[in-house]
């Protein structure tokens, strides 16, 4: 039976023109949809508000201080340093953490006739739609109220201008990075470009700590207050620093900041608007596939990845050998690898390097065992954190597991130690290069041993929390995307998570404050046998959950669509 392609059309109806309101309508009417019958989705979401309404209340007392204190120096310093981390903030959270909202996949219009502007304001104006883009704009508004007790009505109404293109920005920001950065995930050509291009974005976070470290140790005012002005006419702080250029009569810049702001906002949205369209049509660069002649065992043998001759041609191997080539290639995943291998490196060394000896070139570390021991227990907690939503990974293909009946005590070993493939090296790598950074060598044994035990004991609890806590994840390409009230759900888990593993391994930090030189030589062998202990514990106990709630993790798991 034949359809008309324009139903309207034919009848002579007026065609009605797409506009970006039916975005956020649409929006608003899917996201009503996912919390039908979803009581925990629901009590998410509305902590997710509450969470953000305290943010939103403490940054804007603190940003509506300087107004208050009568202290125009120190507004123009809150102003621009506190817009420069809003909009980083904006930049590398979805990145690290959060991903962003994905609630309208782009994918899902790819058929039809929209155009490309269409779809991107549609797409923007939708993402301002949530509880992050609302605190934000609600947090900022105490750079309003400084400026108006500062200057006025002129500086408020400048002000309030400003932070509405400070929010237009953070948003196109986070999506452009975001969805850039998956296109460049699906190519396996140059994902180690786009690894090396995030260590070096997150490796500059640490000389701006640094140098801001010193300066206010220093109380060189008059440095801090160069180096916002320099700022403020970067797209970082160019529009949260408008209204305190009235307020230091300096008028003529608004309209050269606001011009810089909407230019950058213009260059992201372009940028966007390409990577938007790669991500509907699902491209990715491929190369030519070599014929592998001569494996033995074809075609068995190829379902293997090369390095797991080990590995036994039984159930449990399989798994392994599929965890371990989805680790690898599946977007998701191989973005928690990067950014793990990122953040996992540059966090220790920043928690134990002593900012004020760098600057006076005296290369002394304000670090000891214990502040090793906590930075390194913080890095195996993130180490575990990935597989907190494992089969939110597979989604509706986890139904073949189910099918197949593969015993929960297998399944959960098997991911385990294909993740671990990938992971205990990075833990070896990151205990070495902190030790050697500090120049104490016998403090990798304890670097080491509270890693090993720290991501142990994550693991036995994630076990749990990827069976009782598994979340949908959106069928899309982008790898930071989520659905509505699935981004707080990831935070809070991951946050349970932490807390439980952190208080499990604890008493390496401790033995390490008591012991001293003697734990310098029992934390390795110590650690690591604690961590497979808790790991091969959880394995088991988290198994039998697993046998029974195969059907409704595959049920919590499976997109509604």
């Amino acid at each position: 039976m034949a359809v008309p392609v324009n139903a309207a059309a034919s009848s002579g109806a007026p065609v009605r023109r797409v506009s970006p309101r039916h975005f956020v309508r649409l929006k608003l009417r899917v996201m009503g949809n996912n919390f039908r019958g979803q009581g925990w989705r629901i009590a998410l979401f509305v902590v997710g508000v509450l969470v953000g309404l305290w943010f939103a209340g403490t940054a804007f007392l603190l940003l509506a201080a300087p107004g208050l204190a009568d202290n125009t120096e120190f507004a123009g310093l809150t102003a621009a340093f506190a817009g420069g981390l809003i909009v980083l903030g904006w930049l590398f959270l979805p990145l690290v953490f959060f991903g962003v909202d994905e609630t309208l996949d782009p994918a899902r219009f790819a058929l039809l006739p929209l155009r490309r502007r269409t779809l991107v304001s549609g797409m923007f104006l939708a993402a301002l739609i949530g509880v992050p883009a609302i605190a934000t704009f609600l947090g900022t508004g105490g750079i309003v109220v400084s400026a108006a007790l500062l200057g006025g009505a002129g500086a408020a109404a400048a002000q309030a201008v400003g932070i509405v293109a400070g929010l237009l920005l953070c948003v196109a920001v986070s999506r452009a990075v975001t969805s850039a950065f998956a296109t460049l995930l699906r190519s396996r050509r140059v994902r180690d470009l786009a690894a090396v291009l995030l260590a070096v974005l997150a490796a500059l976070l640490g000389p701006l700590q640094i140098a801001v470290m010193s300066a206010v140790n220093n109380a060189d005012w008059q440095r801090l207050s160069g180096v916002a002005r320099v700022i403020g006419w970067t797209p970082l702080a160019a529009p949260y620093t408008v209204g305190m250029d009235v307020v230091e009569g300096r008028a003529w810049a608004v309209p050269l900041k606001l011009a810089i702001t909407a230019v950058t906002i213009a260059a992201l949205l372009a940028w966007w608007s390409r990577s938007l369209e790669s991500a509907m049509v699902g491209t990715a660069a491929t190369g030519r596939v070599r014929p592998e002649a001569g494996l033995p065992g074809q075609p068995v043998a190829r379902l293997f990845p090369r390095g797991t001759r080990w590995l036994s041609r039984d159930r449990y191997g399989a798994l392994v050998a599929r965890e371990l080539r989805y680790w690898w290639r599946d977007t998701r995943r191989r973005a928690s690898l990067i950014t793990f291998a990122v953040v996992g490196i540059f966090v220790p060394v920043m928690a134990n390097v002593g900012g004020k000896g760098l600057m006076d070139g005296q290369n002394d570390f304000d670090a000891s065992p214990t502040l090793v021991g906590l930075s390194m227990l913080f890095v195996g907690m993130l180490a575990a954190l990935s597989l907190a939503n494992q089969f939110g990974f597979d989604g509706s293909a986890y139904a073949a597991n189910v099918i197949a009946g593969v015993p929960g005590k297998v399944e959960l070993r098997a991911r385990l130690v294909a993740y671990s493939i990938y992971i205990v090296p990075l833990l070896v790598a990151i205990s070495i290069v902190l030790g050697l950074f500090l120049r104490e060598p016998a403090w990798i044994g304890v670097a080491a041993g509270t890693l090993f035990a720290a991501y142990g004991a994550g693991l036995a609890i994630t076990l749990f929390v990827s069976v009782f806590g598994a979340y949908a994840l959106p069928e899309t390409s982008n790898p930071f995307a989520m659905n509505s009230g699935a981004g707080m759900a990831r935070s809070l888990l991951s946050l349970l998570a932490m807390v439980g593993a952190g208080a499990a391994a604890m008493p390496m930090v401790i033995a390490t404050a008591l012991l001293g030189e003697v734990w310098f030589w029992l934390a390795l062998p110590v650690g690591l046998a604690y961590g497979v202990g808790a790991a091969a514990l959880g394995t088991y106990l988290a198994g039998d959950v697993l046998d029974r709630r195969m059907p409704e993790l595959l049920q919590t798991v499976t997109p509604r669509r």
